[in-house]
This record gives structure tokens, sequence and C-alpha cells, in this order.
């Protein structure tokens, strides 16, 4: 725990109970059969403190998409180095993003808001909107290495989005649609490594000096 943070102030307390509560209410009954009520209670607090912070569901589920964001970005992200070999930093920024999909407060956030969503898209258009605008840390590192040279990439957007399906595929969706467990250690160098490999077999210039690794069985 980290002694240099200044204490919360009550109102700041209330509103992340208020805030963490929605999210139990929202996994427990869905967002439709989820009422304000629920929510103080399992809040522990009055209906009129939940509306003082939030005015509807609406914005509390916006302040659970926010929450969901600020998680992805929360620590440094490994920036591109032109000194560091490209599989390494590929493998440092899977590293953290297996990691966070590791996570139960992560993967809680990322059913309610994929469950609203898919319920009524329009309660998650603006918020997707509103974070599309701020270019994902995978992105920015593709970009990069794109703009020195170091990878044949013509839409950074498009191959972040690649590597990331074959990351998710392994380390998310099943989690969240399935339930199954988080992956091991074990599994989750795997999955990254085999992400890894295959993104900068078709994507690193041959010049690059980027040798194949497979992996055995």
């Amino acid at each position: 725990m980290d002694t240099s943070t200044p204490p919360q102030r009550l109102t700041d307390r209330k509103r992340a109970a208020i805030v963490d509560a929605a999210i139990e209410e929202f996994l427990a009954a869905g967002y439709d059969a989820t009422s304000m009520d629920r929510i103080a209670a399992r809040a522990d607090v009055s209906k009129r403190t939940v509306y003082n912070h939030f005015p509807g569901k609406e914005t509390l589920f916006a302040a659970i998409l926010n929450k969901l964001w600020e998680a992805t970005r929360s620590g440094s992200s490994p920036t591109y180095r032109a000194d560091v070999p490209l599989r390494e930093q590929l493998l440092a920024l899977l590293d953290r993003k297996l990691r966070l999909m590791n996570d139960e407060a992560f993967l809680a956030l990322a059913r309610v808001a994929i469950g609203a969503a898919i319920h009524s898209p329009e309660r998650a258009r603006d918020m997707v909107e509103r974070l599309s605008e701020r270019e994902e840390d995978l992105t920015v590192w593709v970009r990069a290495a794109a703009a020195a040279g170091r990878l044949s990439v013509t839409d950074p957007v498009f191959a972040a989005h690649q590597l990331h399906g074959a990351v998710k595929a392994f380390a998310f969706w099943p989690q969240i649609t399935m339930g199954q467990p988080p992956l091991t250690a074990q599994e989750q160098q795997k999955v990254a490594e085999s992400a890894a490999d295959m993104f900068l077999a078709y994507y690193a210039r041959p010049d690059d000096g980027v040798a194949p690794h497979r992996q055995q069985d």
C-alpha cells in the first residue's frame, strides 16, 4: 500500500462505493433489472446520495466504462525503443495486457460493460467514441515501429486489432463468455510468444533481423 497517497474524502469514498455496488448489481441482475434503490442498499448509502453523484443509471454505466478504460491505462506502458529487439518489446507489451486480463476486477468490469452494450448498443456508443479518441498503447507502439521503418504496416490500428484478437481468443473471451479460469503463467507465456511471433513474421521488415521463434509442444 502506498502510504504517500492522501486519504480519500468521504464523498469520494461514497462515490467509489456506489460504482462498485452498481457493478455488483449489474452483474447479478443485469442492467435493466437493476434499480437505483438496490444500488443504494448495496452501497449502504441513501438513494438521495446516489442521485447526488449520478443522475441515473446511464451516468453510472458511463462511470463504469470510464473505470474500465482507466484500468487498461494504469501503470507505465512500455514505449517503442530503437535499441531493443522488436520481439522483446512486443512481449513486454503483451505480458502487461495478459496480466490485466487475468485480473478478476477487470473481468467483472468488462462483463458489465459488454453485457449492457450487447442489449443496448446506444448506451455505450458515446463512451466508445470518446475512448477511440485516445490511442491504445499497442497501437502507439505499432505506429512508432512502423515510422522507424522496422514494421511494414500501413494501418497501425488494424494491425494492433489483429494482435489483440490473437491474445483475447485465449485470455479474455473464454473467461468472459464461458467462465473459464484465467490462464496460468505458463499459458500466458505461450499465448504471448505465439502471438508476437505470428505478428512479426507478417509485419517485421526482413532487414530488421527478427529471427523466427517456434515453440515446441
